[in-house]
């Protein structure tokens, strides 16, 4: 049966020989915008150092610059578009690229993946399926095989690359929710009588990412158990394995532990070996969320617990952390493919992509969550390629001498106490005077806190905050190529001019 709609337009459409869209652009235009882009682009990179690393403005004062009007009813020329545009972005944005910026952990942009990113919107494949992207797909099937030579893992692992740790974590969590229940999981969910409470164990250094996971896959946040952690902040492995015994006293489905490859805070890594030995013991699926610091395991001289990181079941990356690639990349390696496949594949009929399977081709709509997919792994691949994996491990180095150059000036700074320093992570706080016995926890903890607010108001640096046992730190996290020692050992006057002024 032929079923058709139609919709009234205006005639006079018919009567053209040629479509005049308003978003096409002659190849003489695009060269000539395209040409003064990058000619700004590399300006600014030459200007960053002498730039605030963040503008300081409010919300309210961005908003009126761009003004409070609706949708235009009639374009503008894109060449006008960009003169505007890149300027209000030139002037009012907060740069990760500046080499001062040690906030969060968010990299400075390699120029090769911000030119990566440009040809590959020009080709705009949907790595969804292999036959809408060849080329594309079997250049992310190489970066997954090359991401985890680079860290010792598994040879021939499964993975494919997604927007950021939250969904990399995800996809991991995906994975072994389907592989650990021992009912159809995917097809009853929680509503039948067989199904148990599945309980996933995680440290309380932890990224918030597993709340979000156990929320909108099912578990819900009652069954994550909140371990303690030592001395060390790793993850209290006689705590967890008391955990795992009584809930399977409960009748409740212990099925994954998840381990710290770098937390947020202080970068520490958990004793992935131990863990390892646990799971084994009670079949659960062990989770690495390396995130930030599982790249340094790349490093001849990591710290022990990195060196048997092979040991996981999957393992989450972000590419866009500690390789430097531009924002959106996130990367989760599995180390049976097979797992990915039993958690996510469907075939619905209009999909018929069953030669690239018989031909050995990657579907990756089949391995996550996504059916359309950007081609996030050019800017990644491209940059493997350039640096190598010798010039990885030196740029990894660098940022982690910097930040031991930090802690050492901290120390010999007497108005400067430091906390932590592991990997490219360093946490202190400013002390008047140097004696913390002085001054109350709330008075220091107030104090540190207008620190950070006028340091991100003045924009001469940019670090983030952690809270140590109570404790309002300032935190630097060094994954900046462009940082040089000079700026590193610039921060503590800085702080410390800050600290003495609002004292």
């Amino acid at each position: 049966m032929f079923i058709h709609f139609s919709m009234q337009i205006n005639q006079s459409f018919h009567t053209k020989n040629t479509r005049n869209a308003p978003v096409a652009m002659g190849s003489d235009e695009f060269k000539s915008i395209g040409y003064q882009l990058i000619d700004q682009i590399a300006e600014l990179f030459e200007s960053l150092p002498n730039r605030p690393v963040s503008p300081g403005n409010s919300p309210k004062e961005i908003k009126n610059l761009l003004g409070n009007h609706g949708m235009p009813d009639t374009g503008t020329s894109a060449s006008e578009l960009f003169a505007e545009v890149s300027q209000k972005l030139f002037n009012h944005s907060t740069f990760n690229g500046h080499p001062r910026f040690w906030g969060y952990i968010t990299a400075s942009a390699t120029p090769i993946g911000i030119l990566s990113e440009l040809l590959a919107a020009a080709i705009n494949p949907n790595t969804g399926g292999w036959e809408l992207s060849p080329m594309a797909s079997e250049i992310e099937v190489q970066t997954i095989q090359w991401i985890s030579e680079l860290i010792g893992y598994h040879p021939g692992t499964g993975g494919l690359l997604v927007s950021g740790g939250n969904m990399a974590n995800f996809v991991g969590f995906v994975a072994a929710r389907c592989a650990k229940a021992n009912w159809d999981v995917r097809k009853t969910g929680f509503s039948t009588p067989e199904a148990k409470k599945m309980i996933a164990y995680v440290s309380q250094e932890t990224h918030t990412w597993i709340q979000k996971a156990t929320d909108l896959f099912g578990v819900g946040t009652d069954q994550i158990r909140w371990i303690e952690t030592d001395e060390n902040f790793q993850i209290d492995t006689t705590k967890l394995t008391e955990a795992i015994e009584r809930d399977l006293s409960a009748g409740n489905l212990p099925f994954m532990v998840v381990g710290t490859a770098g937390s947020v805070s202080t970068g520490v890594v958990d004793p992935i070996e131990k863990l390892s030995e646990i799971c084994q013991k009670f079949n659960l699926w062990l989770h690495l969320d390396g995130a930030y610091g599982g790249f340094a395991a790349m490093l001849p001289e990591a710290p022990d617990p990195l060196k048997v990181i092979h040991l996981a079941d999957s393992i989450a990356l972000d590419p866009h952390k500690w390789l430097y690639a531009p924002l959106e990349a996130g990367c989760v390696l599995v180390k049976n493919p097979r797992h990915l496949l039993d958690a996510f594949s469907y075939h619905p009929d209009y999909y018929h992509f069953d030669d690239a399977v018989e031909e050995n081709g990657a579907n990756f709509y089949e391995y996550g969550m996504q059916n359309s997919r950007g081609f996030r792994a050019l800017k990644v691949w491209m940059a493997l390629r350039q640096a190598g994996k010798n010039g990885y491990i030196q740029m990894l180095r660098d940022d982690i001498a910097y930040t031991q150059k930090l802690t050492e000036a901290i120390l010999q700074h007497p108005e400067l106490e430091p906390f932590t320093s592991r990997l490219s992570i360093a946490t202190f706080r400013f002390v008047p005077g140097g004696d913390a016995s002085q001054f109350s926890q709330e008075y220091l903890n107030d104090l540190n806190e207008k620190i950070l607010t006028s340091l991100k108001k003045e924009g001469k640096v940019f670090v983030s905050n952690a809270v140590i046992n109570g404790n309002f730190l300032l935190r630097s996290c060094i994954v900046n190529f462009r940082t040089q020692l000079s700026d590193i050992l610039a921060l503590p006057e800085i702080v410390t001019e800050v600290g003495r002024r609002l004292v």
